[in-house]
């Protein structure tokens, strides 16, 4: 799949999709918001209406990455990270899109629910929320609690309070001459 793409489902965290949206826009990046429906409006697990840019089938799920710089994203949040990760078109696009070369960003239980249906995550090194690391580690990924960590082509994130270091991570892999400017407009002189 092409471009840098977040998927979102009914029951999203806000803060893990719109944050990260935000830091890779004030990046100077184009990110898609895709809804896995077939409407563009999805309902974040606090009740907020938003609308995506797309539905699943105004994309190409089938176009192959360019490289590691076209990214799959997946917030967290319940129950959305249940509902993308039993999107099978999704769950299969993700598969094919990794093994083509591109690159893959997950946070808070979205790493447990949905990279840990890769066919094997053997030493990569990966963050999420507490209790979601199991189905990683039985795939042969290594668990850190850390805000955010890169491994390889794909990032993790820890939870809604880290999802500005997550998409500051993205955005240092995509953009890395960017990350200061952005982390100084935003006043995070310390992260």
């Amino acid at each position: 799949m092409k471009g840098i793409n977040i998927f979102l489902a009914d029951g999203f965290e806000d803060v893990e999709a719109l944050a990260t949206n935000d830091v890779l826009r004030r990046g100077g990046l184009d990110v898609n918001i895709i809804s896995i429906y077939d409407e563009t409006s999805v309902v974040s697990s606090h009740g907020i209406n938003v609308e995506a840019g797309f539905t699943l089938d105004e994309v190409d799920l089938e176009a192959a990455p360019d490289g590691p710089g076209d990214f799959m994203i997946f917030p967290g949040g319940m129950p959305g990270t249940r509902n993308l990760a039993s999107c099978e078109p999704l769950m299969e696009a993700m598969r094919r899109h990794y093994a083509s070369g591109g690159s893959l960003a997950a946070i808070c239980a979205a790493p447990g629910l949905v990279l840990s249906q890769l066919d094997s995550l053997k030493g990569i090194e990966f963050t999420c929320f507490d209790g979601f690391q199991d189905a990683p580690q039985a795939k042969g990924a290594v668990f850190t609690p850390k805000p955010a960590v890169r491994s390889g082509r794909i990032i993790t994130g820890r939870s809604a309070g880290h999802a500005v270091s997550f998409g500051l991570e993205i955005l240092g892999f995509l953009c890395p001459e960017r990350v200061e400017e952005v982390k100084t407009a935003m006043y995070l002189w310390t992260v």
